[in-house]
């Protein structure tokens, strides 16, 4: 758990939507262990940069990642990784519900 390999890379270019393709990037490194409950994640400008995509993406997966439940934002404090189950991937319905 938390070993790197676990993690696949972020892939913009896969059939997926970047902003998808990063909140399963990101959902992947919280299974793994990579992010533990209560990290804190960068900041949106951040992630942004550190993912090589627009801060719009960046937001956007930020909010998919909160309707999965895996992350929590508090106002003017940041956005964290939840305490909840993470074990769960969304289906491929819940993926286009998303879209």
């Amino acid at each position: 758990m938390g070993q790197e390999e676990d993690i696949p890379p972020f892939d913009p270019q896969g059939a997926v939507y970047v902003y998808a393709a990063m909140a399963d990037h990101i959902a992947a490194r919280i299974a793994a262990g990579d992010l533990r409950p209560g990290t804190r994640l960068l900041g949106e400008r951040a992630l942004a940069e550190e993912y090589g995509v627009s801060i719009g993406t960046a937001r956007r997966a930020v909010e998919v990642l909160r309707r999965r439940g895996l992350v929590v934002t508090l106002a003017a404090k940041g956005t964290y990784v939840s305490d909840g189950d993470q074990s769960q991937s969304p289906t491929d319905e819940q993926r286009d519900a998303e879209a």
